[in-house]
């Protein structure tokens, strides 16, 4: 069976999912359980949903189950999930005379059992779907290949709401996070930040909090731009309860994406579980404001230990808001000021941020001997050519021609033989002596 590679595309290698999956038995039907029908399992590049009159499919139906289930990011359970698959795991955590996975405790699997009683996996996709939304799973054609790179610690599944596809959307695009209590100027960054990705064609992923992360969703969708916000939550339960409208807007313009099933709640643990996500899923994170204590450093070290690019936006050295990205900028992180420098990070070949200049002045486009003759005047007073050409190292004709260039351009002015400078030439330079 194809699988997928680093970013998203079919390869020849296997897919990632358990050695059981074909001969594991279907759970055993209790309160809220839906009963898989045994037919062999559909292809991994099957769609989310089961048309009208098909059997839904066990192993999508006991993905969806196990994450109501399971912590997002527990590579105890996902290494059960890889050895023994998801139908055989969620047939062990719903059976209490099951035999327990390798390694586990007792307690463990006594707590996830009492979870598993809550699991109804057949009312959470019809949920989703009300919503015009799927679940998505690894080896679907929409499963965005470099969340494989979590290893253990892969998502279940993902569910989402929008209309895009999330594997292409993800294959350019870039994580912009940041501090929730941000100030002023890191909310402007962010949705400058946020525009400027937009306009070149970048998907921006953040997390739908309050301060960086609003401002650059917001700041994508005011351009037009493609954006995904990674929740810790249900993809119906907003949170903060305050972007209520702004993540509204990101599901009818965007992606909206949790591993938590329709309907569950936040928790701190969740927060930081969500940010590995936000780091897989991108090729490079940047970080706006953070201080030194901050989910979204936890974000962009997830990201380098990843291989993914890291970036931080610098900001003035007294303000605690701007600490933590300092700090990041002191290790392997690159300092990026717009958007043009991340895409040179992140982009293909040849996508090189346009080089800055300062502001050129007049006197800039003077060639190397007129510059010299110039250089040779002094501050104050005046001189004859005489001098200047000794000054300048260059003979006296070719002197006494450049002083009469530099007096069209309104660089000098002439006192009888001698020369001296023109006060406020600056100014004056724009206009044209002597004709053209």
């Amino acid at each position: 069976m194809n699988g997928i590679d680093a970013w998203g595309f079919a390869t020849d290698g296997p897919e990632l999912t358990g050695t059981h999956r074909d001969r594991t038995p279907a759970p055993t039907a209790g309160p809220g359980h839906a009963t898989p029908t045994r037919t062999a399992p559909r292809p991994a590049t099957a769609g989310p949903r089961p048309a009208a009159g098909e059997a839904p499919d066990p192993q999508r139906t006991a993905r969806a189950a196990l994450t109501r289930i399971l912590e997002p990011g527990d590579e105890t359970s996902g290494r059960w999930l890889r050895e023994m698959g998801p139908e055989a795991l969620w047939h062990t955590l719903s059976d209490d005379d099951a035999d327990l996975p390798t390694g586990a405790s007792p307690a463990k699997i006594a707590g996830l059992r009492l979870r598993a009683t809550r699991a109804h996996p057949t009312s959470d996709l019809d949920a989703v779907t009300a919503l015009g939304g799927r679940f998505i799973c690894p080896g679907d054609d929409e499963w965005p290949g470099q969340l494989d790179d979590l290893g253990d610690a892969r998502p279940i599944g993902l569910w989402v709401r929008g209309t895009a596809n999330l594997r292409l959307w993800a294959l350019r695009s870039v994580a912009v996070v940041g501090a929730r209590a941000c100030t002023e100027y890191g909310a402007h960054l962010a949705a400058t930040l946020g525009a400027g990705l937009a306009d070149r064609g970048w998907t921006v992923v953040s997390g739908a909090a309050y301060g960086v992360d609003g401002a650059a969703h917001r700041g994508t969708l005011a351009a037009d731009g493609a954006t995904i916000a990674v929740m810790a939550s249900g993809v119906d339960h907003p949170y903060p309860r305050g972007h209520t409208e702004l993540i509204g807007r990101i599901a009818g313009q965007g992606l909206v994406v949790a591993e938590l099933p329709p309907g569950d709640h936040p928790t701190r643990s969740r927060f930081i579980q969500r940010n590995r996500v936000i780091a897989a899923l991108t090729r490079g994170t940047v970080v706006v404001e953070a201080e030194l204590r901050s989910g979204s450093l936890v974000t962009a070290r997830r990201a380098q230990t990843l291989g993914r690019f890291t970036m931080g936006m610098p900001g003035p050295v007294t303000s605690g808001l701007s600490a933590g990205v300092h700090q990041l900028l002191r290790g392997e992180a690159a300092v990026v000021t717009d958007a043009n420098e991340v895409i040179e990070l992140v982009g293909s070949i040849g996508d090189l941020a346009p080089e800055r200049q300062g502001q050129t002045r007049i006197r800039d486009l003077l060639d190397p001997v007129a510059a010299l003759v110039l250089e040779a005047l002094p501050a104050r007073g005046t001189a004859d050519t005489g001098h200047l050409a000794q000054e300048a190292g260059t003979p006296r004709e070719v002197t006494r021609a450049k002083l009469f260039e530099l007096l069209s351009l309104g660089f000098v002015q002439r006192c009888g033989d001698r020369w001296e400078l023109a006060r406020r030439a600056e100014a004056t330079g724009g206009s044209r002596r002597g004709g053209t």
